[in-house]
């Protein structure tokens, strides 16, 4: 095989789905960014705002599942910058309206061209990089949403210095419908369609072979290992959506901190989150190098249920030790923080917290990206688009259960009773996950000498 050919265009098509991708989380933000300025412009109450955003977040759970579905029928380098074509030209009509209907109506437009963007990438991925390779690739291209939420508000609000929200969101909706272009061009679905041979898929190491292609939609729902996945990625989401939406109030309201240190919880949990996915994924990699895939088991499964441990454990301890006399009590982590707090100037019971929210997001984004890896890699290489969109809907109906019915439990009872629930169900999960971990996890027909 020609590595120099794989290496250069692997290298363009990863760049062009990571600027890419960068300007569709930007733009699915934007709103959101210029918010303040368009609510001195246009008068918006708390209802107003709360429909716009959630019109866009309804239509993009629905079109994300479609598109994972559609990613297998079609070619996805059409897909990815068809969407982000869409969601330049809606950002760019936005910045001409000027009413709650007209907002609300381009927001879930918005949200569903918006859909269109990952499924395509992952099935991308599949096609160009080795199993051993797949997970590194999946995580890096996942710190694009990281870059675009982390500059995204430094960039609009530079912008927004010399120009108006309006020219902001057309100038950024025209850089869109730009590298869509430019996407269209330097994408390739698969390296056949540059005269490369395809890489083989799923082979067992030391052996040649691949995954049938020929599995049928109703074999892959039949796959036990599907819907293990989905149950596993609908607890893990939730149980971090729990953490990221309610852990600061948890904090400020029972447990007596400030709002500084919520909001550095916050931080942290996202900043571990971000080297939590790139480490999941280059180390389950190294597992697949090491062993090869195969029809029972998953070598990336040890790391999946040692973070999901982690979750749990980090969860007992942030809401067992945080306390409201946190700051006079002489645990022995006080002590052993104590030269790291004279260094930064922080107390040890701020420090406890941050590290506690540091470790929590790297063990909860870790499974979310590996989640999305095995149910990609596990599918048939027809189908796996289809399995993403499966576990990643299951996935936002875990993000909707940390919303009202959490908050109800924490209504009735307290923050610490609902975090409790979410502790409990996670060790549960993480405990049946580990008595299934061996069970078929090659999804679809397998060839019978695969068996």
């Amino acid at each position: 095989m020609a590595a120099g050919g794989y290496g250069r265009y692997r290298a363009v098509i990863f760049a062009a789905m990571f600027v890419g991708y960068t300007l569709y989380y930007f733009n699915r933000k934007t709103f959101s960014f210029v918010m303040p300025a368009v609510m001195a412009e246009v008068p918006l109450g708390k209802d107003e705002l709360g429909l716009i955003t959630s019109s866009q977040s309804a239509a993009y759970a629905i079109s994300k599942f479609i598109s994972g579905v559609l990613s297998d029928q079609m070619s996805a380098r059409w897909l990815f910058s068809s969407g982000l074509l869409m969601v330049g030209l809606v950002n760019v009509v936005f910045s001409w309206s000027s009413t709650v209907m007209a907002f609300a109506g381009l927001w879930f437009l918005n949200g569903l061209a918006q859909g269109l963007g990952w499924p395509p990438c992952g099935k991308i991925l599949r096609k160009w990089f080795e199993p051993s390779q797949f997970g590194t690739w999946w995580a890096i291209l996942s710190t694009s949403m990281n870059l675009a939420g982390g500059l995204g508000p430094i960039v609009a609000a530079l912008v927004s210095l010399n120009y108006d929200w309006r020219m902001t969101l057309s100038f950024s909706g025209f850089i869109c419908v730009v590298v869509s272009f430019v996407c269209l061009v330097l994408i390739k679905n698969e390296p056949s369609d540059v005269g490369l041979p395809n890489i083989e898929q799923g082979a067992k190491k030391g052996k040649k072979g691949s995954a049938s292609d020929n599995s049928t939609l109703t074999e892959l729902l039949l796959s036990p290992y599907l819907w293990v996945l989905s149950t596993g990625y609908l607890v893990v989401f939730g149980v971090k959506t729990c953490c990221t939406d309610w852990g600061q109030l948890f904090l400020i309201q029972e447990r007596g901190q400030s709002m500084l240190v919520g909001s550095s919880y916050m931080s942290a949990l996202e900043i571990g989150g971000l080297v939590g996915s790139i480490a999941a994924g280059y180390l389950s990699d190294r597992a697949v190098a090491r062993v090869g895939l195969s029809s029972y088991g998953n070598p990336r499964h040890a790391l999946l249920l040692s973070m999901m441990a982690g979750m749990c454990v980090s969860m007992f301890l942030f809401r067992v030790t945080v306390t409201g006399d946190s700051p006079k009590e002489n645990h022995f982590w006080t002590v052993a923080l104590q030269p790291l707090a004279d260094l930064t100037g922080l107390k040890e019971h701020e420090l406890w917290i941050l590290t506690l929210g540091a470790v929590f997001g790297f063990s909860s984004y870790g499974p979310i990206a590996l989640f999305g890896v095995i149910a990609n890699e596990s599918a048939p290489a027809n189908l796996c688009g289809t399995s993403h969109a499966i576990v990643a809907l299951m996935a936002n109906v875990g993000g909707f259960l940390a919303g009202l019915p959490f908050s109800t439990i924490a209504k009735h009872y307290s923050w610490a009773t609902a975090f409790w629930v979410a502790e409990i169900t996670c060790t549960g999960s993480t405990v049946a996950f580990f008595l299934l971990r061996n069970i078929r996890t090659k999804m679809g027909r397998i060839p019978r000498k695969a068996d």
